[in-house]
């Protein structure tokens, strides 16, 4: 669970910064990767496939991953180009300049990444369950 755990480490840093619809955000985790969202949900799956220890369950989910993960950056993409057009641009080609804004734990709550935190506890506890039977 340590890689998933990881995850939702990503996944907290980068909402920490993204203030979601209203910029293209150039800071903390986003100067490094366009979707660290969905790179620390990646994480967090791949963390699950490997305490699941089932083939099928890492099949499963890895699918699932690809196809959402990859469906939804796409069609985030395409919404952040149509409305903020040019700066988007610059950013998914490395010629925007980074932001130096500062992690916010209001951000984090703004948007909502207690949800992923409650997945990851219930995902980890169902998995201890499992592990007792």
């Amino acid at each position: 669970m340590t890689v998933a755990t990881v995850g939702e480490l990503v996944r907290l840093w980068a909402a920490g910064h993204i203030d979601k619809g209203r910029e293209v955000t150039r800071s903390g985790p986003y100067r490094l990767v366009r979707h660290p969202l969905y790179a620390g949900s990646a994480i967090m799956g791949i963390g699950f496939m490997i305490a699941a220890r089932s083939l099928w369950s890492a099949i499963v989910v890895g699918v699932y991953l690809v196809v959402a993960l990859v469906s939804a950056a796409r069609a985030e993409e395409a919404t952040l180009d149509a409305r903020f057009a040019g700066e988007y641009s610059a950013y998914r080609e490395g010629r925007a300049a980074p932001s130096d804004r500062p992690f916010s734990l209001a951000r984090v709550k703004a948007n909502r990444e207690y949800r992923a935190v409650i997945g990851l506890i219930l995902g980890c506890g169902l998995l201890y369950l499992r592990s007792q039977m």
